[in-house]
């Protein structure tokens, strides 16, 4: 009797550590959105029109704050139609209209009249600003790439030059590799 009791009781710890230690199934990551965490040049374009308009629009933290949010989403929303629709300009200017329209939406409820006013008379400008900002980014991205190549294997191994080694002094008739190891 104790030994059915014992071993129950060791069944049911093994199974209550069993679901303990089994990770949850990840969610599948949503392949339009890129994470900033892969694309810094994402966060960056953001945050360069965020620190401008907050700048022109003499903006408080909690604007500040706000803006920077809404900025990251909508810039990313951006970043994948122009993907998206890369070889459709027509489809792109169309999105890239309503995703300007949000974000005038969203920024009504955090800038005061007088600020709104001025960022709706500039924004023109901030577009233009965005898009010389991403256009010069991404040259420099390349350029790093280029210049800096990343790992491309999870152990960290990077691309480097060979190191040149000097072949032993060797007679020509001395045989080598197989043949060595062939001789009587």
């Amino acid at each position: 009797m104790k030994s059915a009791f014992a071993f129950l009781l060791l069944a049911a710890t093994l199974t209550a550590r069993a679901q303990q230690t089994t990770p949850a199934t990840p969610m599948p990551q949503d392949k339009t959105q890129q994470s900033p965490r892969l694309n810094p040049a994402t966060s960056d374009r953001a945050e360069y029109l965020s620190n401008q308009m907050t700048r022109d629009l003499r903006l408080n933290g909690y604007q500040s704050t706000r803006l920077r949010a809404i900025n990251a989403d909508k810039i990313g929303k951006l970043e994948a139609a122009e993907r998206r629709y890369a070889n459709d300009p027509a489809q792109l200017d169309k999105h890239a209209k309503a995703i300007s329209q949000e974000r005038d939406q969203e920024l009504q409820g955090v800038l005061s009249t007088d600020q709104y006013s001025d960022y709706f008379d500039a924004r023109k400008r901030y577009a233009q600003a965005d898009r010389n900002y991403a256009r010069n980014a991404s040259a420099a991205i390349l350029v790093n790439s280029v210049q800096n190549p990343a790992p491309v294997r999870a152990n960290d191994a990077t691309i480097v030059p060979t190191k040149t080694t000097t072949k032993p002094d060797r007679p020509s008739g001395e045989p080598f590799g197989r043949t060595l190891r062939q001789q009587p």
